[in-house]
């Protein structure tokens, strides 16, 4: 089914395991039958603890997934389900259509190659300008200091890789922006400002899907928040709602947690992601309480909740 014209990016029932490496038929189980709308001139987050399977989603909208993965479901982006495309149907939407801020930014700069040289690539094969005073321009958008061009990554801060990669990936201008974690080597000011960055790119027409575990930059930036654990999204509504008047009790465990309100830890331990239950809800099981599916009559618009605590909606 072809997504409204407002919706950049839809995911639809997607699952994706990946082999457990050096098991006999194992599986990471890191996402199963997700749904979410990406909207255009908006800023998505998908938030949750670290290894719930929100890094997996990223790598899965954008072909990158390992070898020997398993996927079911489809990612809709312009009439096209890119879990069904090849890797050359990928090759000319990736960049310039659908572009990826990755983690670990250093990692994704070649390390034989300046800072200049590797946008001026990046923007020459996608046919924009690229002398000298573009890439500056470019750099300069991040607040990178004067001279970043000609510095090589080992050269350069964590904080300031991480910024290159924002600044190259924004100038491609694509139509859906998939932010994978782009603050997390960063002090508070350059937070906001790189979150500014993404708010005034959704703000042009296009769809920003912010992956995050910082709920401060979730509820600065985005328009429309997504709770994730343990490979399902167990809150989506409105920015303001999921996250000052959460329904999900794991959404209110998250924010405890916060130091502003009081650095309370969730209970238990995290669960495995590993040959995971579909029928099993992780996170209520992890706290050892029953719970329900909250049908669709006990929903307020725009706001799904999975399921509710021992029976309580």
């Amino acid at each position: 089914m072809t997504p409204p014209p407002s919706i950049a990016l839809a995911l639809e029932d997607v699952s994706v395991r990946i082999p457990l490496p050096g098991t006999p038929r194992r599986w990471v189980h890191a996402s199963q039958a997700l749904s979410l709308p990406v909207e255009s001139g908006r800023v998505t987050a998908i938030v949750g603890e670290s290894g719930c399977g929100k890094s997996v989603l990223a790598l899965a909208i954008m072909g990158l997934l390992p070898p020997g993965t398993s996927t079911a479901g489809s990612i809709y982006f312009e009439g096209l389900d890119l879990l069904a495309l090849p890797e050359s149907g990928l090759r000319q939407v990736r960049g310039n259509r659908i572009g990826l801020i990755p983690q670990s930014a250093a990692t994704h700069l070649n390390p034989v190659r300046t800072v200049g040289a590797t946008v001026t690539e990046s923007l020459r094969h996608y046919g924009l300008p690229a002398e000298t005073g573009d890439v500056d321009a470019i750099l300069d958008q991040v607040r990178l200091p004067a001279g970043t061009s000609a510095r090589y990554p080992h050269e350069l801060s964590g904080g300031m890789a991480q910024r290159v990669l924002v600044a190259m990936t924004l100038a491609l201008r694509p139509a859906v922006v998939v932010a994978d974690e782009p603050t997390s080597a960063l002090d508070p000011e350059t937070t906001r400002m790189v979150l500014r960055a993404l708010r005034d790119h959704a703000e042009r027409g296009a769809a920003v899907l912010l992956i995050t575990h910082d709920l401060v930059a979730a509820r600065e930036a985005a328009d429309t928040v997504a709770v994730m654990y343990a490979g399902r999204l167990l809150e989506v509504g409105p920015a303001a709602t999921v996250l000052n008047a959460p329904s999900h009790d794991y959404t209110q465990a998250l924010l405890a947690a916060l130091p502003e309100n009081g650095l309370q830890p969730a209970a238990g331990a995290p669960s495995s992601l590993v040959d995971a239950d579909a029928g099993v809800c992780a996170w209520h099981e992890r706290i050892g309480e029953p719970c329900v599916p909250v049908p669709e009559s006990g929903r307020s618009r725009g706001h799904y909740v999975a399921c509710a605590r021992g029976g309580k909606s």
